[in-house]
């Protein structure tokens, strides 16, 4: 259901518990188009001229897949506890759980050992050092990490017939886990690192198949499928984690 009378001269899209805000704007263009953004936001965009009755129906027909993209965004920022960077706490890393350990001593490290993130400082009490540690080493990590899981996700998807290989770029991200550019470069945020790895290459294959299809239309899909049959599955475990 849609009512008008919105702040702004914008429209109110209601499905389930959902209140969804849009406005529509004219443009000189042939189709009309409905995206949901991933920073939650419903753009529609419509030729100029066309009625706005016709219009307000065809995003009312979609109101199920709006629901559901809209559902799937939200589903990007999970709720985290802040955190101490003390010992005892729970930290992950492609999926596991290792406790953190905090020793003073001289110079500063961070090393991975059995089922603990050994951290090395001279001050234990210096929360902003110890976090600033872990982070570096997250980032380090990751940065290898996902090179080469692009590399086997390349290889995965050769049917894509991409003209080059994409750049890599890190770096914390609040509402989605990867995007690219219409230059080619994919960006992927740092907490996908504590995913499972099989979810990692679940959203390097995502994104490849936005370099061909630059929406969540139902050809995009279909692409993933091809390269990714089980993407579902992928998809349901990382939406199940806890960014932590």
């Amino acid at each position: 259901m849609i009512e008008n009378g919105q702040p702004g001269g914008g429209y109110l899209l209601k499905h389930g518990s959902l209140q969804i805000p849009f406005k529509v704007q004219f443009g000189e263009r042939q189709q009309l188009m409905i995206h949901v953004h991933p920073e939650l936001r419903l753009e529609v965009l419509a030729p100029a001229g066309r009625e706005i009755g016709s219009v307000l129906k065809r995003v009312d027909a979609r109101s199920t897949w709006i629901a559901n993209q809209w559902r799937y965004f939200e589903r990007y920022q999970p709720t985290c506890p802040p955190r101490r960077y003390v010992s005892g706490e729970t930290y992950l890393y492609l999926g596991r759980q290792y406790r953190l350990k905090v020793a003073k001593g001289r110079g500063s490290s961070v090393k991975l050992k059995g089922r603990f993130f050994h951290v090395l400082h001279n001050d234990r009490d210096d929360r902003d050092g110890i976090q600033r540690l872990v982070t570096d080493w997250y980032r380090d990590h990751a940065c290898r990490l996902f090179k080469d899981r692009m590399a086997n996700c390349l290889d995965r998807c050769k049917s894509l017939k991409l003209s080059k290989s994409p750049l890599i770029s890190v770096r914390p991200m609040k509402r989605r886990w990867g995007s690219c550019t219409n230059s080619g470069n994919i960006t992927l945020n740092l907490e996908l690192v504590k995913t499972p790895v099989h979810c990692i290459d679940y959203v390097i294959a995502h994104e490849l198949c936005h370099l061909k299809v630059h929406n969540h239309s139902p050809a995009f899909y279909r692409l993933l499928s091809r390269v990714m049959p089980d993407w579902e599955k992928r998809k349901d475990r990382l939406d199940s984690e806890v960014w932590a």
